[in-house]
């Protein structure tokens, strides 16, 4: 049994929904009906683009590969989901198989998903740093015991996880390969890095102060309310110095990395007054419930873990000290992924 990484930036519900995984390179045919081997997807490669060098197709033809031939039923997937920045595990269920109706990533396999969602908080920062790959689907070597840690225990709670994972999270192997540190790995890597240090060094009660200091940082008025007495409105934010113009924003803040869902939203829009706005921020993400009440009711935003450290990365520079020694970063140039390595 392998382990594989498979990223995906195109599609997002629907891997989940329909159970599969998939690649683009839509320009191409069935990939069963080209002969070869390899060498018989380079040529088809090259055909369909004629400009590309060498190297590039070499790899585009590498990747296509370990999807059509080597990978194999039974394998694992370890799936980073983009929109949320949350990892699904899965086992793959089928064969390589050519969806022609379908409008992209017509080179698919069955996957069944055995847990979705997971927080990447929960995983080593060097299993992360491996399952950054730039391509579109690599060998997960040195990290496996984590993800399969994870995978084994689908009926444990994040928490249980959490302390399985660390029992394993030392044991990678002592000959790691070095990854070379483009820019695309060092922005996910300082990402998680803001993520996970949000999550490990603040209390709730801290959380909510550091989200009142962001939304100033935003240029807005914010006050913490009075801790446990706020009837599930932790901040108060507004415009106006005097906070006596609307609109007024009720803010609800939870501090964990797990799914947030429709009840605790409802619970905010409880508080909500004539002419007030609602925002609930989390280090993790929201149920499908919970983002269709946000599609659904104006005035109403629902900021998930991903979209606090955007936030912090765009304006760090007006945090306060206190908060930016909590993260502390430093800008630097990278190498940029199109560089020829």
């Amino acid at each position: 049994m392998n382990v594989w990484g498979v990223h995906n930036n195109t599609l997002t519900t629907e891997l989940v929904d329909e159970g599969f995984i998939s690649l683009g390179w839509d320009d191409l045919p069935d990939l069963t009906q080209i002969a070869a081997g390899r060498d018989g997807i380079k040529a088809a490669l090259t055909a369909a683009e004629p400009d590309a060098k060498v190297r590039s197709i070499a790899g585009q033809a590498g990747v296509l590969t370990r999807f059509r031939d080597e990978m194999q039923i039974g394998d694992v997937v370890v799936a980073p989901y983009k929109p949320d920045s949350t990892i699904n595990l899965g086992v793959i269920a089928s064969d390589y198989y050519f969806e022609p109706l379908a409008s992209a990533h017509r080179h698919r396999r069955r996957v069944e998903w055995k847990r979705v969602g997971l927080p990447r908080t929960l995983f080593s920062q060097a299993a992360l740093y491996e399952i950054g790959s730039v391509l579109a689907v690599f060998r997960v070597r040195r990290h496996i015991d984590e993800f399969l840690a994870a995978l084994e225990s689908s009926e444990e709670s994040l928490d249980v996880l959490a302390k399985r994972i660390d029992l394993v999270a030392d044991q990678a192997a002592s000959d790691d390969e070095i990854d070379e540190p483009r820019a695309s790995r060092i922005e996910r890597h300082t990402r998680d890095f803001v993520l996970e240090s949000l999550h490990k060094r603040l209390t709730h009660q801290d959380f909510e102060e550091f989200t009142a200091a962001l939304l100033r940082a935003l240029g807005y008025q914010a006050r913490v309310t009075q801790y446990s007495q706020d009837g599930g409105v932790d901040v108060i934010a507004h415009r106006d110095p005097l906070g006596v113009e609307p609109p007024l924003i009720k803010v609800q803040c939870k501090h964990h990395t797990g799914t947030v869902g429709a009840p605790d939203v409802q619970q905010l829009i409880g508080t909500q007054g004539q002419g007030e706005l609602l925002l609930f921020v989390t280090l993790g993400g929201y149920s499908r419930d919970a983002l269709a009440i946000e599609r659904q009711r104006p005035g109403l935003r629902l900021l998930s873990g991903e979209d606090v450290v955007t936030m912090v990365l765009e304006n760090y520079t007006e945090l306060p000290e206190s908060w930016r020694s909590v993260v502390p970063l430093t800008r630097v140039l990278v190498v940029a992924d199109i560089a020829e390595g």
